[in-house]
């Protein structure tokens, strides 16, 4: 699903316009980043859980020049799903 057919289902659920859900979404969207930025997590209960671990450095090698580099800390966007997410997306197994 693209970022415009999302909208789209959004406005066909919720009755907002397509604007609407296009500026709702963009909120979301730039909620969640701001929040990470900052080291927040975003918890929406039975959805998911948005983090932004801090990943240590670690050696790596050029794989060009096989030469050995150091890859420095970052800290790195994560999703962990909820439990009723897990559960939905888990049904219908069968079905395939």
């Amino acid at each position: 699903m693209t970022k415009s057919e999302l909208i789209s289902e959004m406005a066909k659920i919720s009755g907002l316009t397509r604007i609407d859900s296009e500026k709702a979404l963009d909120a979301f969207i730039k909620s969640v980043e701001d929040a990470l930025k900052g080291r927040d997590e975003v918890k929406l209960v039975g959805f998911g859980t948005f983090s932004a671990p801090k990943k240590e450095a670690t050696i790596g090698r050029n794989p060009k020049t096989r030469e050995t580099m150091t890859i420095p800390a970052r800290f790195v966007p994560k999703f962990k799903p909820g439990k009723q997410l897990k559960e939905v997306v888990g049904q219908g197994l069968d079905d395939i």
